[in-house]
């Protein structure tokens, strides 16, 4: 039997994509976003294995939608978080700093506690979160986005442990990529190491399908989290970090 996975945050970008990959593979598929109508394309394309909802993470019914959602496919046995915002901020516009720990940081924390509690009751699951290399250091002109994928990296280290000692059978899959060529960048802008969606989707469907702890996409950016956490943080603080050529 094919798996049942819910989808948060799969209007566009990666969600969308790995949402129409599993679709096609005939996997259960619960699509949600804030947007509707591109997930309702999906749907119209595999009638019989996709649902939809109209989810905003940020809002006090977002727990309760998606375990609608879940219902909807039959029950979940994963649930993949791909909904995350951020902005190449050096002047620290609060507004968007502001929103980007409100998607991220509380957005994140409704999902996957969501998933965590529904999965403990019925004997385990899979919760799959899409962070960034990010988060392994923060990075100035990106401060908020990359103290967010931080806390996203630790709390998904803390459910590990929470599943692991309660035995909970609850695994977590943290899957870290860098620059992606999705609505998120900047289209007229150059990023280093750049990958394209289609190249890294099939990437996360490995991750996600082997129960990997922690994929980062792809190994070079494995490497050069590496190789950045050797740096102290004397030479740290006096590295000017580019995310933009």
């Amino acid at each position: 039997m094919k798996p049942k996975i819910v989808i948060i945050g799969a209007s566009s970008g990666l969600g969308l994509k790995i949402s129409l990959s599993l679709a096609a593979k005939g996997w259960k598929v619960g699509m949600a976003a804030r947007r509707i109508i591109p997930l309702q394309t999906v749907k119209n394309q595999y009638p019989d294995n996709v649902r939809i909802a109209e989810i905003d993470i940020t809002s006090k019914d977002a727990a309760e939608k998606i375990l609608s959602l879940a219902e909807s496919i039959g029950g979940m046995d994963i649930l993949l978080n791909c909904a995350g915002i951020g902005w190449y901020n050096p002047t620290l516009e609060i507004e968007k700093e502001q929103a980007t720990a409100a998607t991220n940081v509380c957005g994140f924390v409704t999902v996957v506690d969501t998933a965590f509690n529904y999965f403990k009751t019925r004997g385990g699951g899979q919760i799959a979160a899409i962070t960034s290399v990010a988060g392994t250091r923060g990075i100035g002109v990106a401060a908020a986005y990359s103290a967010s994928k931080q806390f996203e990296n630790c709390y998904l280290d803390a459910l590990d442990q929470l599943s692991r000692i309660n035995s909970f059978n609850i695994r977590i899959t943290d899957i870290r990529p860098g620059f992606i060529r999705t609505p998120l960048l900047d289209d007229e802008t150059s990023y280093p190491g750049i990958m394209t969606v289609d190249k890294t989707v099939p990437l996360i469907i490995r991750a996600i399908e082997k129960k990997k702890r922690i994929a980062y996409i792809d190994w070079k950016w494995g490497l050069l989290v590496r190789g950045w956490q050797l740096i102290p943080n004397w030479l740290w603080r006096r590295l000017k970090i580019k995310l933009k050529d």
